[in-house]
């Protein structure tokens, strides 16, 4: 859904400093996107209160806290009804280990994108899952070994050009 308020470049380059720090003043977003603290502020909230700005979120390293692994998955579901897809997704949603669910088209249906402690951690959720006949077909499973490039601040500069 398109939210109702336009976005200018002061709009936008207030989105990008604050993917880029989220915890910054609102001093500091004022001075770098050239406005006084109080329009700055005001900005803030209108892109809150339009739905631009979701949350304020601490961006954690995992890998300094424990072991894990993440796990792309593939799955097909038996059946292709709206009840299907709707079962499969509510479940999936109480799945903690799952951080992304995509319905997809193209050779399956979903791809998720999963973290556990291990590979056998994973395949403990998958089971599980499948004991739960929430109509999975068949999944693949690919185990990442390495992440050379993971963005999380969106490119909104190159995506809103005209």
């Amino acid at each position: 859904m398109v939210a109702s308020v336009r976005l200018d470049r002061i709009d936008i380059n207030i989105l990008v400093q604050l993917q880029a720090d989220g915890r910054m003043t609102n001093v500091h977003l004022a001075d770098a996107v050239g406005l006084s603290p109080s329009p700055c502020l005001q900005r803030v909230k209108r892109l809150e209160a339009a739905g631009y700005i979701t949350s304020f979120q601490a961006r954690l390293n995992l890998s300094k806290m424990m072991e894990s692994v993440t796990v792309f998955t593939e799955v097909t579901l038996s059946d292709h009804h709206r009840e299907d897809f709707l079962r499969f997704e509510q479940k999936i949603r109480q799945a903690d280990e799952v951080m992304e669910c995509h319905l997809i088209s193209g050779g399956y249906d979903y791809l998720l994108r999963f973290i556990a402690r291990s590979i056998a951690h994973y395949q403990r959720v998958m089971e599980a899952l499948i004991e739960d006949e929430i109509g999975i077909e068949k999944y693949f499973s690919y185990i990442v070994i390495k992440t050379p490039i993971n963005k999380e601040q969106l490119p909104l500069r190159t995506l809103m050009e005209d």
